[in-house]
């Protein structure tokens, strides 16, 4: 019996504008290379184009940081201070930072002294003429030059997904930037930090867009910098302006299907480990060999991909299932569908990945019905003369088969009032 599909749910309140289902590019001709880190078994993408890239077209993958969208902020407050759109932070978190950096400087085999050094100058407010001409230095250093274009990035000193406030408007107090894990920056005196907050690389600044006006619009200075706000009793209120001691970078994680299938059917991504690309051959056999199911779990996700929905694997353990199914994205409707993975043969016999009791499936199928989703069983259907060496290489895909099946739960009273009706 074919399956009955509902219309997917829009959410009630959309923030963002959909983009592009796939990153790739629409012409031919151009070539998208996206590189990823493969690390302690994780896939990472570090490069904030190739996050804001990877996220925004298709909604690959989660920030480390972040619940989904990698957008950390050092502070979820922001504030105008002087002219200057500024992180706001209270004492506490500014000495937990400072105690974060004194371990990273003790791990690169300083001595206590000298890392106290290091943060008694690094800590230092800074004043606002000194804060305005290091801005004003980067600004002057960074900016594009007329009639030239040029994309977001880190060399324009504000990471993509950074807001930057409008003239005459109100300033979005939940302005969002990504900040980078540099403790070296912390072994250079006062001076050399200036030095080095006016280098795009260690300390970007911000690059106003070439129509704004600097005298009517707040000045955004690069992550480096925070509003600190005593919260002792005797100087309750006190705002002082001072260098963030360590930041924390924010990255995007892939699920291996997601990497394979950049990698593999998109051809838009690279993996790389210890500085080395791996081929798609050492990728799948790599990935296999840190999950053993991966063949069937890529087979479902490839093929809920290729259908046009957008599979994600994280948000599923929350409902006991593998996959959740989504229409362009989840800022735009909620999941659809649960999906369950199964392998069976061609007779659908074979050892499940995770065997049902009646009661364990019913009781699956109210929790997904509660959240106003259907339960779908994904089968992946091995031919019984699949050798394992065929699985040792990603061409076994194309001798898979895909079958689903959508489990309902069954209401008596409401199937007596369709026979009444009858």
């Amino acid at each position: 019996m074919q399956a009955e599909f509902r219309a997917p749910r829009r959410r009630t309140r959309v923030h963002e504008e959909y983009q592009a289902p796939l990153p790739v590019s629409s012409s031919p001709d151009e070539r998208t290379d996206l590189r990823a880190e493969l690390i302690n078994q994780h896939v990472l993408v570090c490069h904030p184009d190739h996050i804001q890239k990877i996220h925004n077209q298709g909604y690959f993958g989660k920030g480390i940081l972040s619940r989904a969208r990698p957008d950390h902020s050092i502070s979820d407050q922001w504030e105008q201070h002087k002219g200057l759109f500024l992180p706001v932070i209270s004492q506490s978190r500014y000495e937990e930072l400072r105690c974060w950096a004194g371990a990273a400087l003790s791990a690169q085999g300083l001595d206590d002294e000298a890392v106290s050094q290091i943060l008694l100058t690094h800590s230092r407010p800074v004043e606002m003429e000194d804060l305005r001409r290091e801005v004003g230095e980067g600004e002057n250093g960074h900016r594009c030059e007329e009639g030239e274009e040029k994309g977001p990035g880190p060399e324009d000193g504000v990471c993509p997904h950074t807001k930057r406030p409008k003239p005459r408007l109100d300033v979005e107090p939940e302005a969002k930037r990504s900040c980078r894990l540099d403790p070296e920056d912390l072994n250079h005196d006062h001076s050399s930090d200036q030095d080095s907050d006016s280098n795009p690389d260690p300390d970007p600044v911000s690059d106003l867009s070439s129509d704004s006006d600097p005298e009517t619009e707040p000045l955004v200075p690069g992550p480096g910098f925070v509003l600190v706000v005593c919260d002792s009793e005797v100087g309750e209120g006190v705002r002082e302006v001072r260098r963030t001691p360590f930041s924390l970078s924010e990255y995007l994680q892939l699920s291996l299907e997601e990497a394979f299938f950049l990698v593999y059917s998109l051809g838009c991504l690279s993996v790389y480990q210890h500085q080395e690309p791996l081929s798609i051959i050492q990728l799948w056999r790599k990935f296999r060999s840190l999950y053993p199911d991966f063949v069937s779990s890529y087979a479902a996700y490839h093929h809920f991909r290729s259908k046009g929905w957008v599979p994600k694997g994280g948000g599923g353990a929350k409902y006991g299932v593998n996959l959740m199914l989504y229409r362009k994205g989840p800022p735009f409707y909620h999941a659809s569908y649960s999906v369950v993975i199964e392998r069976v043969d061609d007779a659908f016999r074979g050892s499940a990945l995770r065997p049902f009791s009646w009661r364990s499936l019913a009781a699956l199928s109210r929790i997904t019905a509660n959240v106003s989703k259907e339960l779908m069983m994904c089968y992946i259907i091995y031919p019984v003369d699949l050798s394992e060496a065929e699985l040792d290489s990603p061409e076994c895909l194309i001798r898979l088969k895909v079958q689903e099946v959508i489990i309902n739960r069954w209401v008596s009273s409401r199937e007596r009032a369709e026979q009444e009706d009858i």
